[in-house]
C-alpha cells in the first residue's frame, strides 16, 4: 500500500516543482536579451570558423593520407 500511496506522489511532485520554477521565471529586459544574443551570435561564429576550417583543411589531408578513394 505504500508503494502505492509513493508512486501517487511522484506526478504531485513533479507538477508542484514546475508550477514552482515557472512562477520563478521572468522575461530577461532588452539589455540582459541582447546580451544573451551576442553571446550566442559569437558561438555560431566560432564554430563555423572551426568547421570551415576543420572542412579546408583536415579533409583534403585526411584525403592525401588517405589516398584518395
Amino acid at each position: 500500500m505504500d508503494q502505492v500511496k509513493e508512486m501517487a506522489d511522484v506526478p504531485q511532485e513533479f507538477v508542484k516543482d514546475g508550477l514552482q520554477f515557472i512562477n520563478r521565471c521572468t522575461k530577461p529586459d532588452k539589455r540582459e536579451f541582447i546580451k544573451i544574443s551576442q553571446a550566442v551570435g559569437v558561438g555560431f561564429v566560432i564554430m563555423g570558423v572551426i568547421g570551415y576550417i576543420v572542412k579546408l583543411v583536415h579533409i583534403p589531408v585526411n584525403n592525401i593520407l588517405v589516398g584518395g578513394s
